[in-house]
């Protein structure tokens, strides 16, 4: 039996090259292709089969969330995790409704990366257990089956967290835009909808949404 071929996306190169090293040594596993972003990975299927797909919840251009679902639709032999820093609820929710066998944090030690992709590949889920737990607490501090509506932010759609995240770290709507490939025009109207789903009406209201939904982590203002 060959390795577990793995195509990685994420858009910081140092940890693409350091992850792939990593893995290089495990004997079961190796990376087949790494990009530093979601959109081309599903043509790159398409030239390069691979088991797995790991990637990151917020990369430029198309959503991973997007990406994942098409990855489902068009190669369902494979499988998709999500290798990130996010230690956020909502984005896991999304995440396994999107399709995903895996959620693995960033922080995680290597064995723990190991028997998460040992059982992706197996056709099995794994979540990373701190995240599973606190899921399983707020599903039951909201009363379980009758549980009261979602936090506001749940009702945002992972673009609209990729546009938050980039306004709260101080970028201008040019350079999001310019980050993301997309039209000024676009990134106005996200903002315009984010900041009325979420009642938010100045760029301090929302940089203190971002610390307290973990969408940015304090120590990038330090």
């Amino acid at each position: 039996m060959g390795k577990t071929r793995i195509i990685l996306a994420d858009p910081h190169p140092l940890f693409r090259e350091g992850t792939r090293l990593l893995l290089s040594q495990l004997p079961d596993f190796e990376v087949v292709a790494s990009v530093d972003n979601a959109d081309s990975v599903p043509e790159l299927l398409e030239t390069t089969p691979a088991r797995i797909v790991l990637m990151d919840v917020v990369m430029p251009g198309c959503s991973p969330m997007q990406a994942a679902r098409l990855i489902r639709k068009r190669f369902p032999d494979t499988r998709i995790a999500f290798l990130t820093a996010y230690a956020d609820e909502e984005y896991l929710v999304e995440a396994l409704d999107a399709g995903a066998s895996g959620y693995i944090l960033k922080e995680s030690r290597v064995g723990d990366l190991t028997i998460a992709l040992t059982e992706i590949e197996r056709g099995g889920t794994w979540v990373n257990p701190r995240m599973l737990s606190r899921l399983v607490q707020d599903y039951r501090n909201r009363g379980g089956a009758n549980a009261t509506p979602q936090p506001r932010s749940a009702t945002l759609t992972p673009r609209e967290k990729e546009i938050l995240k980039l306004l709260a770290e101080g970028f201008r709507v040019k350079d999001v835009a310019s980050n993301l490939k997309l039209s000024v025009k676009t990134i106005e109207a996200h903002k315009f909808n984010l900041m009325r789903k979420l009642d938010i009406h100045n760029k301090a209201q929302l940089v203190q949404y971002a610390f307290q939904k973990r969408i940015i982590p304090l120590h990038s203002f330090a």
